[in-house]
């Protein structure tokens, strides 16, 4: 089968039908991925890969006859030339650990967002980009290829006003949080963002506390119904800063 050298080729592994077309569906609305074959267990998934030969498996680990554990662990016994990412519901640690061992180079939990998986795949693009070298390598290429960090990135995790962001936080995902809280006229909770986001409410904790310091939100208690109160944001604008709030 002849290659398409201007896509990234995608297999999903999911025993799920309406789980197996969300995934297309998500894969394919990142640009340069293309989805070339979906199977429902490891069995047919390894055939599958020496058929298609593809860039990179998308892999559930609860699948019939064979499992996602399973499944990569023979891949990697027959050194295939293929990336994974882990798109599943197992938590536990065992199975985690077992996976990012054998090789897979992200892991994301369902229920998920789009963000989440867009976001893994343009890691895997830019990660496929920077190892495309010819010849020998310095030590700044591999530092980059390791922590998946090119000089782009570096650049993007710097504010407009060249800021730096603090270690763990992201522009690309500021901007998003900050969007989402623009675009809402009611402030919006921590988890509120995290579940448009699609990230984890710790995270969307960090970011928020960021912007609150920094004077981009405001945070304002909600006192009503039951229960502790909860901190909800909503962003600063001129007049609020006019009036020292």
């Amino acid at each position: 089968m002849k290659k398409d050298h201007d896509h990234i080729r995608v297999l999903i592994m999911e025993d799920d039908p309406m789980v197996q077309e969300i995934n297309k569906q998500f894969i394919e609305r990142v640009p340069g991925f293309v989805v070339v074959g979906i199977v429902a267990n490891g069995v047919d998934g390894l055939k599958l890969v020496n058929k298609l030969t593809p860039d990179l498996v998308i892999i559930d680990i609860f699948m019939p006859i064979q499992d996602g554990v399973k499944a990569l662990m023979e891949l990697r016994a027959a050194k295939h030339a293929v990336d994974v990412i882990v798109v599943t519901a197992a938590k536990d640690k065992t199975t985690i650990q077992s996976m990012l061992r054998n090789g897979a180079m992200d892991y994301i939990i369902k229920p998920f967002q789009f963000e989440r998986i867009k976001q893994s795949l343009e890691n895997y693009r830019e990660f496929r980009r920077q190892i495309d070298w010819e010849g020998t390598a310095s030590q700044d290429e591999v530092d980059q290829l390791l922590f998946r960090k090119s000089p782009e990135k570096e650049q993007a995790d710097v504010t407009p006003g060249r800021v730096v962001l603090p270690k763990g936080l992201h522009a690309v995902t500021m901007e998003q949080i900050m969007r989402q809280i623009e675009k809402e006229s009611q402030p919006l909770s921590a988890d509120a963002v995290a579940e448009r986001v699609g990230i984890a409410r710790v995270t969307a904790r960090r970011y928020l506390d960021y912007l609150e310091k920094s004077g981009s939100v405001r945070m304002d208690v909600s006192y009503g119904g039951v229960g502790r109160p909860t901190n909800r944001y909503v962003r600063v604008t001129p007049q609020d800063a006019g009036h020292g709030r």
